[in-house]
């Protein structure tokens, strides 16, 4: 059984942004930004990104994506 860090993490190194609405639906994990902040206290090394999208009812909000950085 793998932890929601260890998802996470194989989840980025395949090449993918995650933001709170992929986790959700893709790992089933609700609160991603604790699992950042968790993969970031071990030391892995992740990029943050805000970005413009539009809500459901087409407003504009920001949402946080995450990375790992290229190397």
């Amino acid at each position: 059984k793998m932890s929601q860090k260890q998802r996470v993490l194989v989840y980025l190194k395949e090449g993918k942004a995650i933001t709170s609405l992929d986790a959700f639906y893709e790992l089933g994990i609700t609160r991603i930004s604790a699992v950042i902040y968790n993969l970031k206290q071990d030391g892995h090394v992740i990029d943050k990104e805000n970005k413009t999208v539009l809500n459901r009812f087409g407003e504009p909000c920001t949402v946080a994506s995450w990375t790992l950085p290229c190397s």
